[in-house]
């Protein structure tokens, strides 16, 4: 596979991951519920950390890919407390 290729499948993917983010922030937004709210927020947090890999994987640097992991587990941990704040009304038992 040619550099020049792979430059640019990861261009297009981070131009898609975009068109993503502006999606499920206009859901987090305009949702109709709560419910949907928590679930675009959680697709917000798959996108960002999505975006910073391949970010990462344009620069080199390896920073982009702690960073991602980070998001990846406080998407994880905020999107449990707030489904269980939804279903619930309390976080903390």
């Amino acid at each position: 596979m040619s550099v020049a290729l792979l430059e640019w499948s990861v261009l297009v993917a981070q131009l898609l991951l975009g068109i993503a983010m502006i999606c499920t922030m206009w859901r987090m937004i305009v949702g109709p519920r709560a419910q949907d709210r928590v679930l675009a927020l959680d697709a917000f947090y798959v996108t960002a950390m999505l975006m910073l890999v391949t970010l990462g994987m344009r620069t080199n640097i390896t920073l982009y890919f702690e960073i991602a992991l980070i998001i990846a587990l406080l998407g994880f941990a905020g999107t449990v407390a707030l489904g269980k704040f939804l279903l619930r009304g309390e976080v903390i038992e």
